[in-house]
């Protein structure tokens, strides 16, 4: 074995993976496997559309068709990086990074600050515009090469904090330390989950298969049992009955499953491109959310060395990130013009992967056809959608304490005895977890502006002579608000923080390459060769034709 064969295995041992990415297990078996990846994200993809419908005052007809749409895209944006991005085993959904500067265009827009129309269709249609064009500049980040290229500054002293921080960044999801709690319904839940994945995986192979859909599936069921109200009967030619129940979990209850909504909704939802209309552009919105997508890219390409550090696979190449970072800008602009709030890797179902060992690409591609088809189907959003957030909140602690997990494992390749490496880990670590929750004290970017006092700032700037009442002052003064959300917007996702933290302090402080584990992580990192775009798997390299 070779010096380079063997640095592989020792990379990929200690792995217990049930199906690599080329593996296609059986359909039955995939579409099972394949629901179970979609069900560790339905709580982050159900709660960006209902924050923002939220804010909008969207009618409750209209919420469940947004909904919908969110999985439409969530299936097609998944299916088109399996099969034409990264092709990397990752769902896509509706990205927080992007949360903020969406908000803050619902909160202008509705308030009338943006011009007539202050309602949710006006919001929306001007938030599809700033995606559309914000995602022009992601694809020109990722097919012309400019993000791949950060690649050669990064070390596993960046990597390290910058996935775990991914975990750790939710750690105060309300799902978990919401003030209305449910801790039994939520101990159950990450019970059953620790109970099949952890304990009884070598008693049955459905056990390490499917710890997440199983114990959803228990949670929820009793769950709805205690949350029922109603008469039953009379059984057994009226010998037994008819029974009325009371239930237990009242409405009130952060438990209760309302099952009476699934039957209000209608069968099939009418989703089709730009639906809520035209979408609108207006400059300073979009400036906001390139913000978000920088944060987004910054996530993303810590997700795919999440993923390639769980499956044992090698550090992505260049090529590869691109590729995926160029994709999930394409993804963008489909979801803007079908009316969502973006689309990015989703984290929840790498925390899946190492839970289950289920890294295959095709059971990530059957889920995601199965949610393309049922986002149509109004029942099955409503469904989803009666989830309790305390069995959300379980499935949670789980999933995002396996990622936390898979950042730290990173460092065996660095020098731990060195004080440069300990500094610069622990203080991204710190910073990604203190800025964040410091700009949570904000609502939104508008009122971090207020609270920076902003327009004070800038004043003397805009009244001065040679200023005052030009194109130049109006220039100023959006360049000055683009910074301060750009601030608040990064400063709001912790593995931005963390991550550009250490990249800076990684590639400025002196250390050799042994030191930050470069030396040994260049041995396991693809080379770009090894990577085929679509283009050249299905039509052939110039090598293979000539």
């Amino acid at each position: 074995m070779t010096a380079d064969e063997s640095a592989a295995a020792d990379e990929g041992s200690g792995r217990d993976i049930e199906y690599d990415i080329d593996d296609r297990p059986p359909l039955s078996e995939s579409v099972v496997l394949g629901v179970q990846h979609y069900l560790t994200m339905v709580g982050a993809n159900i709660a960006v559309p209902l924050l923002l419908a939220g804010a909008m005052g969207m009618p409750p007809g209209i919420t469940a068709q947004f909904v919908g749409t969110f999985f439409v895209v969530s299936g097609i944006a998944t299916l088109a990086q399996t099969t034409f991005g990264n092709r990397y085993p990752i769902v896509q959904g509706a990205p927080f990074s992007m949360l903020a500067p969406a908000l803050a265009i619902v909160i202008v827009v509705t308030a009338g600050d943006a011009g007539p129309g202050a309602d949710w269709q006006a919001a929306l249609v001007q938030l599809q515009g700033a995606i559309i064009v914000a995602a022009t500049v992601q694809i020109a980040l990722g097919y012309f090469g400019l993000v791949g290229k950060l690649r050669r500054f990064l070390s596993p002293v960046v990597i390290a904090p910058t996935i775990a921080l991914i975990g750790l960044a939710l750690f105060d999801a309300p799902q978990i330390t919401g003030t209305d709690q449910s801790w039994w319904l939520l101990g159950l839940t990450l019970g059953l989950i620790l109970l099949f994945s952890q304990y009884l995986e070598v008693k049955h192979r459905a056990f390490r298969l499917y710890p997440v859909i199983l114990a959803l599936a228990i949670a929820w069921i009793v769950a709805a049992a205690l949350s029922f109200e109603g008469t039953i009967g009379p059984f057994f030619q009226g010998t037994i009955g008819p029974l009325s129940f009371d239930g237990v979990l009242g409405s009130e209850h952060p438990g209760h499953v309302p099952l009476g909504q699934v039957a209000e909704t209608q069968l099939l939802l009418p989703i089709h491109p730009l639906q809520w209309g035209m979408p609108e552009v207006t400059t300073a919105f979009v400036i906001g959310m390139i913000a978000g997508v920088l944060a987004s890219i910054v996530e993303s390409i810590g997700d795919y060395y999440a993923v390639a550090n769980l499956t044992g696979a090698a550090a992505p190449s260049e090529k590869r990130i691109n590729h995926g970072i160029g994709m999930e800008g394409l993804m963008n602009v489909f979801s803007g013009v079908m009316g969502t709030g973006g689309s990015t890797s989703y984290s929840e179902n790498i925390g899946a992967i190492g839970m289950t060992g289920v890294a295959s690409r095709y059971v990530v591609q059957i889920g995601a056809t199965i949610m393309l088809v049922v986002g149509f189907v109004g029942y099955f959003g409503q469904l989803i959608a009666t989830i309790p957030d305390p069995i959300i909140g379980g499935l949670f602690i789980a999933m995002f304490g396996q990622i936390v997990a898979v950042g730290i494992s990173n460092l065996k390749h660095v020098d731990l005895d060195s004080s440069r490496n300990v500094f610069i880990i622990g203080f991204a670590m710190f910073v990604g977890l203190a800025v964040p929750e410091y700009m949570a004290n904000f609502d939104g970017p508008l009122e971090f502006r207020a609270a920076i006092d902003l327009a004070a700032t800038i004043a003397p700037l805009l009244e001065a002579d040679l200023v005052a009442g030009t194109a130049l002052a109006v220039w100023i003064e959006a360049t000055a608000q683009a910074v301060a959300d750009s601030v608040f917007i990064i400063g709001s996702t912790g593995m931005a923080v963390g991550g550009l933290a250490a990249l800076l302090l990684d590639n400025t402080v002196p250390g050799t390459r042994e030191e930050r584990g470069l030396a040994q992580w260049e041995r396991l990192t693809e080379d770009d060769s090894e990577f085929e775009t679509v283009w050249e798997r299905w039509l052939g390299t110039d090598d293979d034709r000539s």
